[in-house]
C-alpha cells in the first residue's frame, strides 16, 4: 500500500499569464504562488483479483482502464501503465471541486507520483508536474493553465516563469523567517459559500486572451513587484498590489466576479484588510484576503457566517507518507 500526500496552492499575482495562448505571443508568463498544507491524498492498494476499485466522491468497479469514469485517474493509469488488480482512493482536506486552490492539478500530480511509486519508478518533480500538464491540457483539453501542477509537484513559495518554448522556470522565494512567519499570519482564506465550475470562466478567459493582452501584461508585471515587496518585508504594499490585481483580473471574464464575491470582498475591505482576490478562476470557492493581524478579528466578526480556513505555507510538493511493499 502506498499514500501520497500533494498541496493544494493559493496565488497571489500573474494567473492567466500561464495559458499557452499568452506565454508563447509574448516574452513569456509568470505567476506568484505557494503551496498550503491543504492537500490532496491518494491511496493504492494491491488487490487480489484483477479489478479496478476506485474511491472518490463516488465509487466506480470496473474490468479495465478505458472503462473508467474518473478522466484524471484513467489518463493517469495510462501515463503509467497500470493496467488492473489495483484499488484506488483520492481523499481531500478540503472539497476538491470549485473551491480555487488548485485541487484538480494536485490530484493529477498526487495520481502519477503514487502509480510510479506503485511500480517503484520514483520520478522528479519536473516530470510530474510536465506530465500532468499533458493529461489535462493536452490530453483532456481543458482550459487552464500550467502554474497548478508545478506548485503541487515543488511545494515551496515560487516565482514560476513560463517561457515561449514552453520550458518552465522555478525561483524558490526564501524569505526571512520573521518576513515569511508575519505574512502567514495576516492573509486569510474565507469560503465565500459558493462552489463553481471553473471550465466556463477559464474557457472564455482563454478566448478572450488576445483583446486583453495589456491585462495580462500587467498581472504579470505585478509578480516581479510582489516579490520585491515580499524580500524586503514590506507586507502592507503588497496587500495593496493584491487589491489593485484583483481589479485588474476582473477585466479578464465576466463571471469572475459576482454581486455576493463583492459583498464579502468589500465587508473585509471596511473592516480593515488592504487588499485580496478570489482564488483560482473565480465565480465562488475561496476568498484570499491580506489583513493585518490586529485587524482580524473585526473581519472575522464582519463575516460572522462564513467559515475561514486556516493555513500555513507548505515546503513540501507531493510525497509518499506510508510506503509497504506487498506481496
Amino acid at each position: 500500500m502506498i499514500i501520497t500526500q500533494t498541496p493544494l496552492r493559493i496565488s497571489f499575482f500573474g494567473g492567466g499569464t500561464d495559458f499557452k495562448g499568452y506565454y508563447r505571443l509574448n516574452e513569456g508568463g509568470a505567476v506568484l504562488s505557494t503551496a498550503i498544507d491543504k492537500r490532496i491524498y491518494v491511496i493504492i492498494k494491491k488487490r487480489f483479483d484483477d479489478k479496478i476499485y476506485l474511491n472518490y466522491s463516488r465509487k466506480e468497479i470496473v474490468d479495465r482502464v478505458d472503462e473508467l469514469r474518473h478522466d484524471l485517474v484513467r489518463e493517469a493509469m495510462r501515463k503509467t501503465e497500470i493496467e488492473k488488480g489495483v484499488e484506488i482512493t483520492t481523499l481531500a482536506d478540503v472539497p476538491s471541486e470549485g473551491t480555487g486552490l488548485g485541487s484538480s492539478s494536485s490530484v493529477t500530480v498526487g495520481l502519477l507520483n503514487t502509480f510510479y511509486l506503485y511500480q517503484a519508478q520514483s520520478q522528479p518533480a519536473r516530470r510530474l508536474a510536465e506530465e500532468a500538464c499533458q493529461i489535462e491540457i493536452e490530453i483532456l483539453k481543458r482550459p487552464i493553465g500550467k502554474q497548478d501542477q508545478y506548485t503541487a509537484a515543488f511545494g515551496n513559495l515560487n516565482l514560476i516563469k513560463f517561457n515561449p518554448d514552453d520550458t518552465v522556470n522555478l525561483q524558490n522565494l526564501l524569505l526571512d523567517e520573521g518576513i515569511e512567519r508575519e505574512l502567514e499570519a495576516n492573509l486569510m482564506l474565507i469560503y465565500t459559500g459558493m462552489t463553481r465550475s471553473s471550465g466556463e470562466i477559464l474557457s472564455e478567459q482563454k478566448r478572450n486572451i488576445k483583446n486583453r493582452m495589456s491585462v495580462l501584461n500587467s498581472l504579470r508585471d505585478m509578480v516581479e513587484e510582489g516579490k520585491d515587496y515580499l524580500l524586503k518585508g514590506k507586507l502592507d504594499e503588497f496587500g495593496k498590489l493584491l487589491h489593485h490585481g484583483w481589479e485588474l483580473k476582473k477585466n479578464l471574464a465576466k463571471d469572475i466576479n459576482n454581486s455576493r464575491i463583492e459583498e464579502i470582498y468589500q465587508t473585509c475591505l471596511k473592516a480593515g484588510a488592504r487588499g485580496g482576490k478570489i482564488s483560482g478562476a473565480g465565480g465562488g470557492g475561496f476568498l484570499l484576503i491580506y489583513c493585518p493581524f490586529e485587524r482580524q478579528n473585526r473581519v472575522r466578526k464582519a463575516l460572522r457566517n462564513l467559515r475561514e480556513l486556516s493555513f500555513r505555507f507548505e515546503k513540501e510538493g507531493t510525497k509518499a507518507i506510508f510506503n509497504v511493499r506487498e506481496g
